[in-house]
């Protein structure tokens, strides 16, 4: 099927050039910064957060006083992110070194790795490398008054909640209540994927925050021109459906589903074996490596395969190893994954992200992409492909199927606003207002006029669309079956007084605004006739010099991924997918039938008889249970 999001960009260069000191475009934002003693970084994979961290670090143990440095990672193999580097020989003034006794991200006990981590708190070395595990049993044995004079690195920061259970949280808000440590905290996607928030908007506010968009790292490559994202749905087994996606030609990653998952077929070696049948015939493996030589049918052709899917930690080490150290596009082919291979995975030359069922969590859609959206000569485009079961009315987890495909939709509506670029909105006051590059002026519009939502529209709208995406009634009302305006005007409010309930009733007004403003445009068309820019809304170009509120609140700003999607696939899937909405839909509030009482009349006027329940059109269903809802509280209260 067609890619839902197909983005070009413009090669300029600029994310990937470096300057005097060796720092890339990301790197010198994060270090004009290096004076917080809290500070988030938000940056897409491959934009140079580990070195970031390097030149932020040693200027902490040079400059300002801190006297040790402790990068915590969520497993092993990204630990060699941050191994030694001679920084000083790209211009900066120091250089990044680790001791062999300092990495803790080796095979071993834990019990050993908090020794030696304990020994370093009381010894003289600077720099140590951990797991996130490594570090909270070591922070059990130790007070948070041992982290004074620290720098703690938390490398993908998602895995931290605000949730009392998660223990990562539980040692960060701890650390900063009860010591002088400095953190450092950087995420390639902010959202988890849950409800539970990363940090609670207090401990939030005490981080300075340096955010750089997917769009600045991609639009700033030399290589990299485009970005597919899409989706391919299957019936029965997905290993008799793979093949028709899996191209060998490509470089690839192959993540096949978690064994609890309704795709997998429990046995995940035999998926493995389904999948290099496909490839091809069976060479041999390198004693060395383990690398996997199968001879491709149809032209002889040798694919090197790494399967990461093996039990063995042993077999798993030496070809992780290898992996860590390939410089070379004809090293390896296709890595076959199942829990490996996704946050902070470094190759390079990978040209296809092929991930099988639907994800739990937007973070790690996001991070399987940002293993193909690495510059690399070898390409000029990437691609991330989903292969989705598709729903089956006669299957028992038809209801399943069906959210898992609405995900899947909101993840790909996600990734086009968060890989477009931006624009900055501003109230239009006259026609005579300036023309500035860059910037949409529309009628009605609320400027922010507290700092706090305006950073929150600068550095959190991603974040804020996300939670707006995965919630619930969002997704039931995501295909059309209720007015757009019920859905800028009372869906997303409620869910930004509850993402930030500190906020008055006016600051949710500006930023529901931004948000439905920055959708309706980003999933517009936006294109140019003489000296007039015009804008591609519900089926019409409009000028964008006579946009106004009003109208952009009358366009649903999720319903492009659906329509697109609705085009994908049969009637009869589809048929089931709304039967199945239909069935689940949301209940009128007091609220949306105020706001859609005079569409009722309206319909009356137009039409000459009252909106039909039993109607083909959602929208008069609509209108028909809200004229039903009006006249049940009407007896109601003449019954009081």
């Amino acid at each position: 099927m067609p890619d839902l999001v197909h983005v070009e960009y413009a090669q300029t260069g600029e994310s990937t050039a470096v300057d005097p000191y060796g720092m890339r475009d990301m790197q010198r934002r994060a270090f004009a910064e290096r004076h917080n003693q809290h500070l988030l970084i938000k940056a897409p994979p491959a934009s140079g957060k580990s070195r970031a961290l390097m030149f932020l670090g040693l200027d902490k143990l040079v400059n300002q006083g801190i006297r040790k440095v402790i990068v915590a990672v969520p497993e092993r193999s990204i630990g060699s992110s941050f191994g030694s580097v001679a920084l000083s020989e790209s211009g900066f003034f120091a250089d990044w070194v680790v001791e062999p006794q300092n990495n803790l991200c080796v095979p071993g006990g834990e019990k050993s790795k908090v020794d030696a981590f304990v020994r370093f708190m009381r010894g003289s070395d600077q720099v140590l490398i951990c797991t996130h595990a490594t570090l909270r049993f070591a922070f059990d044995a130790l007070k948070p008054e041992d982290f004074n004079g620290t720098l703690l690195g938390i490398d993908e920061f998602h895995h931290v909640s605000a949730d009392v259970g998660n223990r990562l949280g539980e040692l960060t808000r701890s650390v900063m209540a009860n010591s002088n440590a400095h953190i450092i905290a950087m995420t390639g996607s902010y959202f988890r994927g849950d409800t539970e928030p990363v940090l609670s908007p207090i401990d939030e506010a005490r981080f300075a925050k340096v955010t750089y968009n997917y769009y600045e790292q991609l639009n700033g490559y030399t290589y990299l021109k485009s970005l597919g994202i899409g989706y391919h749905f299957y019936q029965g087994r997905y290993t008799s459906a793979i093949g028709e996606v899996l191209d060998t030609d490509l470089k690839t990653i192959v993540h096949i589903p978690a064994v609890q998952s309704a795709e997998s077929t429990k046995q995940k070696h035999d998926e493995v074996d389904a999948i290099l049948d496909i490839v091809g015939d069976y060479v041999s493996q390198d004693p060395e490596t383990g690398v996997l030589s199968y001879r491709r049918r149809s032209d002889g052709r040798i694919i090197r395969v790494a399967d990461l899917v093996m039990d063995e930690p042993r077999d798993r080490d030496r070809i992780v190893n290898h992996l860590r150290n390939m410089t070379d596009p004809d090293d390896i082919d296709l890595i076959i994954a199942l829990g490996m291979a996704k946050e902070g995975f470094d190759w390079p030359f990978c040209e296809h992200a092929l991930t099988v069922g639907y994800r739990g969590s937007l973070t790690e859609i996001i991070q399987i992409i940002g293993r193909c959206t690495r510059d690399s000569p070898n390409k000029n485009h990437a691609q991330f492909t989903n292969l989705i079961a598709q729903p089956d009315a006669t299957d028992d987890y038809v209801k399943l199927s069906v959210n898992n495909m609405l995900k899947a939709i909101t993840a790909s509506l996600l990734m086009e606003q968060v890989l477009a670029p931006n624009f900055k909105f501003k109230a239009r006051l006259s026609e005579t207002d300036p023309d500035e590059p860059g910037v949409i002026r529309i009628k009605g519009f609320k400027e922010p006029k507290t700092a706090r939502v305006a950073e929150i529209i600068e550095s959190d709208l991603n974040d804020l669309k996300a939670v707006i995406l995965q919630d619930d009634k969002m997704l039931r009302a995501m295909p059309g079956n209720v007015d757009p305006e019920v859905i800028n005007k009372v869906l997303i409010p409620k869910i930004i007084r509850e993402k930030y309930p500190d906020l008055d009733d006016d600051e949710v007004d500006v930023l529901r605004q931004h948000v439905v403003v920055d959708s309706v445009i980003k999933n517009g068309e936006i294109k140019e006739s003489g000296d007039k820019r015009f804008v591609r809304m519900a089926d019409k170009f409009i000028n964008i010099d006579e946009i106004n509120i009003d109208l952009i609140d009358r366009v649903n700003p999720f319903q492009k991924a659906f329509e697109v999607l609705s085009k994908s696939v049969t009637s009869q899937v589809l048929k089931v997918i709304l039967d199945i909405i239909d069935s689940t839909r949301l209940e009128i509030t007091e609220e949306e039938a105020v706001l859609l009482y005079p569409k009722v009349k309206s319909f009356v006027e137009a039409t000459g008889a009252e909106p039909d329940l039993r109607s083909k059109d959602p929208l008069e269903r609509r209108l028909a249970e809200t004229l039903a809802f009006l006249r049940k509280k009407k007896r109601e209260l003449a019954h009081q």
